[in-house]
């Protein structure tokens, strides 16, 4: 009789390792390959992930030291092992790489201008050193007009970033401002993939005793930038930009009938429809926007072909994502939609 050996796995549902024999091992093996079409891999090699992660951040020392040096810290330890190891638990095959918030912009484009290049330099190094794991969104600052014009040449041009990535806000500015008009126009000519990570505001800091700015202002203030785009006409005069939120719209998703009603209100000729056809144009992925009660109010606003995956790494790790979309339900070609093949509509360059 064969002896029985011990084999740990990761499960594909929710990226947790789980230990089962061989036996079952070559059962489990058996039955995806009848359901795929594709042999089982041999017991020494590694099976191949397939999800891609659009919401993880690279944090290399140098940018944590001048995070520190500005807003005080701690910030969360990173190293591209960890990265990678991360990704290799939770069946991540390629992660799209962008900087933690508050990003460059410090209200001084000489100082900020350094920092970024030296980011998305660093950013494009780990994408050529790890071929097929990561990609990249390029940073920049909008209020630097002058410089990001450049910025936006160099990371799109010769990095060969595969987007860009922006914030909710700089300052008191959203990203409907009549000033960024010059960079959206340049992103829009592009047709350029923009990637948006929420930021602390400054309007609403420590509001409330003992509630961290992230739980709350985090998830408003990427609401405040949507409605901006769309209530200020942007995102209608710019319509080839390509956008994707975080955290599932933020709070988006729950004051829909309130931006339907101030549409009504004032008419905007450039809404004719009202907002939600604006809403619904954009994407939006998952990372600690995944409670059933999240991605519930989600797919009532957007189809599910807008729906991408995202971890938050290194704030989050990808198993809460994994636990998410497995504890919510979905079929498996809605599984394979969020988790691989929306990100292949935006990023078809990431099936080679």
């Amino acid at each position: 009789m064969e002896p029985t050996r011990r084999l740990l796995r990761s499960c594909g549902c929710c990226g947790e390792t789980v230990e089962m024999s061989r036996r079952g091992f070559m059962a489990t093996a058996a039955g995806a390959a009848m359901a795929t079409g594709f042999a089982p891999a041999p017991l020494s090699a590694q099976p191949k992930p397939g999800r891609i992660d659009v919401h993880h951040h690279y944090a290399p020392t140098f940018h944590r030291d001048a995070l520190g040096a500005k807003r005080g810290g701690p910030w969360p330890k990173w190293s591209p092992q960890m990265s990678l190891d991360d990704m290799d638990q939770n069946g991540i095959a390629t992660a799209m790489l962008s900087i933690i918030q508050p990003g460059a912009w410090f209200g001084n484009s000489e100082e900020s201008r350094p920092l970024l290049r030296k980011l998305n330099d660093y950013g494009a190094t780990l994408v050529r050193d790890h071929p097929g794991r990561y990609g990249l969104f390029s940073a920049i600052t909008p209020p630097d007009v002058e410089g990001i014009l450049k910025e936006i040449e160099y990371g799109l041009d010769t990095l060969k970033a595969d987007g860009i990535a922006l914030f909710t806000s700089y300052g008191p500015t959203y990203l409907g401002d009549p000033s960024f008009a010059p960079v959206h126009a340049e992103l829009n000519r592009r047709k350029a993939l923009v990637y948006v990570h929420p930021t602390a505001p400054e309007c609403c800091k420590a509001l409330v005793p003992g509630i961290p700015v992230g739980s709350i202002e985090y998830a408003t203030d990427s609401t405040r930038t949507i409605a901006h785009l769309v209530f200020s006409g942007t995102a209608t005069k710019f319509p080839d930009i390509r956008w994707i939120f975080s955290h599932s719209g933020g709070t988006l998703p729950f004051l829909t009938g309130r931006f339907i009603r101030l549409a009504e209100e004032r008419k905007p000729a450039f809404l004719p429809n009202g907002p939600m056809p604006e809403f619904r144009k954009f994407h939006y992925e998952l990372a600690q926007g995944n409670t059933p009660g999240q991605i519930a109010a989600l797919l009532k606003m957007v189809p599910i072909e807008q729906v991408l995956y995202g971890t938050d790494y290194p704030f989050r790790s990808g198993s809460e994502v994994n636990a998410g979309i497995a504890a919510y339900g979905f079929g498996q070609a809605d599984i394979l939609s969020i988790e691989r093949g929306a990100a292949l509509r935006l990023l078809p360059q990431l099936k080679t």
